[in-house]
């Protein structure tokens, strides 16, 4: 068998900047190199969209199954029915069911084994909802698909990794959400990620506080004191290098998590918003705790700049990258196992 990892990129919502991010991907050879990408999509759809970009010299190559790709070449397996529209845009039923479609092909082509890692471009939640998607995202979805009810978003960029304990929960629920066994299940998984996954012996991990100032010693609130430094204290017993909680505005302020593998977050915008504003244009978004590998470039459909040929595929790219380097390290973790087994 070769070296040449298998990598699966469904297109993800047609009307967005999906296919101008993934043309300007493949267009580079060194994003081609060493790898087969096949692009679960529509030939229709591409082509449309290539009419926008400057590309002159970039054409897919269409395939029939993963055992026709080329390496090399960017391949492109026609997953959606030839009457699809493309609106530039526009959220509509056509561009989720055509979302959902090249999605459950992949997923079926990775459990068969035939891709060995999956990069999802992005989707439009109500528009793959109105297709009969009943996941609130991606995530939601890989891990149903792939059995896990212990997994966690985390979100990578070159400045740093942040986690989240209540990812798609209303602000009005958050401090309910929160227990000392939903931050302790996050930190396993994360913690696992980052040894296994990213090749970090011992992650020191820091935790972020619910309230402003972390509580302040109760005075804001008590979630810190009963809830969230109780389960750092079992976490640290289970060998989890977890400190905090940490004030969230003095960290960040402070540079603080350049200190740290990675950070957990209690709530989406409190980690999420720092993070972006950071390094946004790098960032991939990872779906740590699965069985397999699953990432996405961390922007969204961008509908307001369709057609500008003005999107970034830097993200992408990362998404591209990080997956073969999370797919080479746990092959490494296994043949090491192998080998101490024998």
């Amino acid at each position: 068998m070769d070296n040449i990892i298998r990598i699966g990129i469904t297109h993800g919502d047609i009307n967005g900047i999906s296919y101008e991010v993934i043309m300007k991907a493949l267009s580079d050879a060194r994003v081609l190199e060493g790898k087969k990408i096949i692009v679960y999509g529509s030939s229709k759809a591409a082509a449309f969209h290539k009419k926008q970009v400057d590309l002159p010299n970039f054409n897919f190559h269409l395939i029939n199954s993963v055992d026709d790709a080329h390496s090399k070449r960017a391949n492109i397996i026609n997953c959606v029915d030839d009457d699809v529209r493309v609106e530039p845009g526009m959220q509509t039923k056509d561009s989720g069911k055509a979302a959902f479609d090249a999605l459950q092909r992949a997923v079926k082509d990775l459990k068969d084994g035939k891709i060995d890692v999956i990069v999802t471009a992005p989707i439009n939640k109500h528009a793959i909802a109105d297709a009969g998607f009943p996941f609130p995202g991606h995530t939601e979805y890989f891990a149903s698909e792939f059995g896990r009810d212990s997994y966690l978003m985390l979100l990578i960029s070159d400045v740093m990794k942040v986690g989240v304990v209540a990812g798609h929960i209303p602000v009005s629920e958050v401090a309910s959400y929160i227990t000392q066994e939903k931050i302790l299940q996050k930190l396993e998984v994360l913690n696992t990620c980052l040894m296994i996954d990213f090749g970090i012996r011992k992650p020191r991990i820091a935790v972020l506080g619910l309230n402003p100032h972390a509580g302040d010693d109760g005075v804001i609130g008590t979630e810190e004191q009963d809830v969230i430094k109780p389960a750092l204290a079992t976490a640290r017993d289970k060998g989890i290098m977890a400190l905090g909680p940490y004030a969230a505005d003095g960290f960040f302020g402070a540079a603080d998590y350049k200190s740290f593998d990675a950070v957990l977050g209690m709530y989406h915008d409190q980690i999420l918003a720092p993070f972006k504003a950071l390094d946004f244009e790098s960032a991939v978004n990872y779906t740590a705790g699965l069985p397999m590998v699953r990432i996405s470039p961390g922007h969204g459909t961008a509908y307001n700049i369709v057609g500008q040929d003005s999107a970034s595929e830097r993200s992408l790219v990362n998404a591209i990258f990080t997956a073969c380097d999370v797919f080479a390290t746990r092959m490494q973790n296994e043949q090491l196992l192998a080998n101490q087994l024998k």
